[in-house]
């Protein structure tokens, strides 16, 4: 039996399901403007239809790049459609994702990410190029057995550690005590081993059952190339607002079912110097009607429409690393010379191109544009609207993406890959690139002027600056003794 809601509820459906599952509490989810999850619960006698319209007061100043103290009642309104089950509270306890509007005029807040992802699904439509947009992204991530850190005036450190990391190869004995039987992924040799080398396959299980009570498809799940622990599981693609708010979910099981286990789940792109970092390749297509708008007779049997999107991605690619690729550690994974796709090209198998066009099937309705070098730090709503808006873009202007990267960039010669740009080497640059190139992410009013200077005000703030006044470890063993 599922927990979820797959045809969506009316508000007043959604008090039966609460009644019927014996709730006693109901719980409020939001996403903060960077993209993190937040909530708050009220008792069930607290929830009856009309909060569906009139929606329950919070203090906006306390979440992180929101109103300002003198400015900060805001509301939370439910969508009735997205309530489930929570799985994971001992007091039953449904839950529902929320719009955020402002307290007075009832008006969408324009820094709500949830708003911005349902702005873009309906300038899709304005356009008149399509209906639907869909998302399908692959989010990997890490499952480790304890992590510390912690940085002051005077010393700055991390460790992460698992029962699978290589380094504990010369271990007797791992953290937990149980025996080093010798096991151990290789590093860049973690892609589908089987168990005892995959420790991690009854866990990862357990996970998709959860997602799929709460009405997610799931697709497959499977051991990542790096050692220590990197995963993946994969959901089928749905329409953009959708699968966003089905991102959110994921992160939410995968951490909370390691827990039920003592283990901890990270979605940080780059954890692990001298191995794969964590990725999120999305998938995208549009459609109009029941027809795939992406298939066609082009190259590898895409349209001309789908390379025209893919000429968008490719010409805005600097100015959409600030939204996919959000974190300083989203750029210690995109550096050239290495696996990553950091190379601004399309290819139909070339893995280190920025745009794939995956050839896995020949039927129409899976011909579709894959992204690659997104990563899971990003807030889903954002870049998933940032990605189709300058997709867009490419389709209105008729941007040619140029020839395929059909090459081993390996084999090539730097006379050869020099004419290859690449992503932004850092997050400062690439929101110097936003600061630059952003006209089409304002179309339809989908992203708005606050929103992108507060977007980059708050990541130079909070993130560029204080990470660069700091001094890493690293830094002591190339410069203590000059």
């Amino acid at each position: 039996m599922t927990n979820g809601n797959p045809c969506g509820m009316t508000p007043k459906e959604a008090v039966a399901f609460a009644k019927e599952n014996k709730a006693k509490m109901v719980d409020f989810k939001f996403i903060d403007f960077p993209g993190v999850w937040q909530h708050f619960s009220v008792p069930i006698s607290q929830f009856e239809e009309a909060n569906f319209e009139e929606g329950y007061g919070f203090d906006g100043s306390s979440i992180r790049g929101w109103q300002a103290i003198n400015n900060s009642d805001m509301l939370v309104l439910p969508d009735p459609k997205t309530m489930v089950v929570d799985p994971f509270c001992a007091i039953p306890t449904v839950s529902m994702i929320c719009n955020i509007v402002d307290p007075v005029t009832k008006e969408p807040y324009s820094r709500d990410p949830r708003y911005i992802a349902r702005k873009a699904e309906a300038y899709v439509k304005t356009t008149g190029i399509g209906d639907k947009i869909f998302f399908g992204p692959e989010a990997e991530f890490f499952v480790f057995d304890s992590v510390t850190f912690d940085q002051s005036h005077n010393f700055g450190y991390f460790k992460v550690d698992s029962v699978e990391g290589r380094w504990n190869s010369g271990q007797e004995k791992f953290m937990n005590g149980q025996t080093n039987l010798g096991y151990l992924p290789r590093f860049k040799e973690g892609y589908f081993p089987v168990p005892p080398t995959d420790t991690l396959q009854d866990l990862r299980s357990e996970m998709v059952l959860e997602l799929e009570k709460l009405g997610i498809i799931i697709e497959c799940q499977h051991h990542e190339v790096a050692t220590a622990g990197q995963c993946e599981i994969d959901m089928k693609f749905d329409t953009l607002t959708k699968m966003a708010d089905q991102v959110c979910w994921f992160k939410y099981v995968l951490k909370n079912v390691a827990r039920r286990h003592n283990k901890t789940v990270t979605f940080m792109p780059k954890p692990l110097f001298n191995d794969n970092g964590s990725g999120m390749h999305c998938h995208q297509s549009i459609w109009k009607g029941d027809k795939p708008l992406f298939a066609g007779d082009k190259y590898s049997g895409i349209s001309e429409m789908g390379l025209y999107y893919i000429g968008g991605i490719i010409k805005h690619a600097a100015a959409l690393c600030a939204f996919t690729n959000p974190t300083t550690n989203s750029y210690r994974r995109l550096v050239p010379g290495f696996e990553a796709p950091v190379n601004l090209a399309y290819s139909s198998r070339n893995r280190s191109a920025a745009c794939r066009i995956p050839m896995y099937s020949q039927s129409p309705k899976a011909k579709r544009v894959e992204v690659r070098f997104p990563d899971p730090s990003c807030n889903p709503y954002l870049a998933f609207a940032a990605m189709l808006m300058a997709g867009l873009d490419g389709i209105q202007n008729r941007i040619d993406p140029g020839q395929p990267l059909d090459k081993d960039i390996y084999s090539m010669s730097p006379e050869e890959l020099k004419d290859v740009p690449h992503v932004p080497g850092s997050l400062e640059e690439s929101l110097n690139a936003l600061k630059k190139d952003h006209e089409f992410l304002l179309k339809g009013d989908v992203f708005t002027p606050d929103v992108l200077e507060r977007w980059i005000d708050y990541k130079i703030e909070n993130e560029v600056n204080p990470v660069r006044l700091r001094p890493v470890p690293w830094e002591f063993a190339l410069y203590y003794d000059i």
